[in-house]
């Protein structure tokens, strides 16, 4: 039995092809069996935007794409500005400052001298927390 595929849009009739493997790019759509979604599994980005889609049929795929992309730069300039993003009930994006140190480099196991640097840091909100912590 052939399984369901579901697509996110189209770019012209009788130019989506499907293939065999699980997850395939084809005219730059990414194309799903159905069910794949549901796993134990980390959710990438074109899943995220096929999920979207699926929940506003009103909306182009373009226009989620966007969307997407417009939450995700605003997020990321915001930190590269030393600011922070608060999503209520979501969580907060801030970032950490670390010291600059002695690290070694494993494959030769020569010393290196890694300069400070800021990373990313996420704190999730006692909704999220209490979502994840389900008895």
């Amino acid at each position: 039995m052939a399984p369901e595929w579901h697509f996110l849009g189209k770019t012209k009739p009788g130019r989506v092809k499907y293939y065999d493997s699980p997850v395939a790019c084809v005219f730059d759509l990414w194309i799903f069996p159905k069910g794949i979604l549901k796993g134990k599994h980390a959710m990438i980005r074109s899943e995220l935007l096929l999920a979207l889609a699926k929940e506003n049929p009103e909306l182009r795929a373009e226009d989620v794409e966007r969307a997407v992309d417009t939450f995700f730069d605003e997020i990321t300039q915001r930190l590269a500005d030393g600011g922070r993003v608060e999503l209520r009930g979501f969580g907060a994006f801030s970032t950490r400052h670390r010291e600059g140190r002695t690290g070694r480099n494993p494959r030769t196991g020569e010393s290196v001298d890694v300069p400070e640097k800021r990373v990313p840091y996420f704190k999730p909100g006692k909704e999220m927390r209490a979502r994840l912590n389900v008895e």
